[in-house]
């Protein structure tokens, strides 16, 4: 299915073909070469289905990364991460964490946005382990591009893909965690998370939220540099 057509998102810096000082794992030398990786990438069966694959998006040497679950129906229409609902409550909370939206990096551990039909309507299906599993090498050739100094983990699947292990959300939200390769993962919860909650929670569930992502702010303190 060809592409569906999209804006431009906002904070993309890196342009198309342009190679970054490192090539992944996969022999990939830019973002572009990767998008058109995971557009032919059919190791898991998600792919055949979507419109297009969603990688990340952001400065090329993005201090911070974060990682969600996987593309929602907007980003696969549009073929831009975190652009929906969710993306627009995450870019609201990085402003009141102190975090310029501008200077990280987006992605999801996923690369394809698995649904089902319900009438005309794409509902959000959760991948599987096996399903994330086939993806985790295409989310580490983007952490081997951009190269951030920590990450963040938008709930349980993007958590067990950066940390490779189940990682219990709701005990170690706002707390940093260590990869095999020394970088530290901060865990939260999804922001779509927020947008299902019951219309009396979201206020107090959105402050909690921003104060995790209030704790990698700190790498965004020139006086750290």
């Amino acid at each position: 299915m060809k592409p569906a057509a999209g804006s431009a998102s906002p904070v993309r810096a890196v342009r198309p073909g342009q190679p970054l000082q490192a090539p992944a794992q996969d022999g990939i030398a830019s973002l572009e070469e990767l998008r058109a990786a995971t557009m032919r990438c059919r190791e898991c069966p998600i792919g055949e289905f979507a419109t297009q694959s969603v990688i990340g998006e952001g400065p090329a040497r993005a201090r911070l990364m974060l990682v969600g679950e996987q593309p929602g129906d907007q980003e696969d229409l549009q073929g831009h991460p975190f652009v929906g609902p969710a993306g627009r409550l995450l870019a609201k909370a990085l402003e009141q964490a102190g975090i310029p939206r501008e200077q990280v990096f987006v992605s999801n551990a996923v690369k394809h946005f698995k649904y089902e039909l319900r009438g005309k309507r794409r509902l959000h299906k959760t991948p599987t382990q096996r399903e994330a599993a086939a993806c985790l090498h295409w989310l580490e050739d983007e952490i081997a591009l951009v190269r951030p100094k920590a990450l963040v983990a938008l709930g349980a699947t993007a958590a067990r893909s950066l940390l490779g292990r189940a990682v219990p959300v709701l005990a170690n939200r706002g707390q940093w965690l260590p990869r095999p390769d020394g970088r530290q993962v901060l865990v939260t919860v999804h922001p779509s998370s927020l947008l299902r909650g019951a219309p009396e929670d979201r206020e107090p569930a959105f402050a909690a939220f921003t104060g995790d992502l209030a704790r990698a702010s700190k790498l965004f303190d020139r006086r750290a540099d």
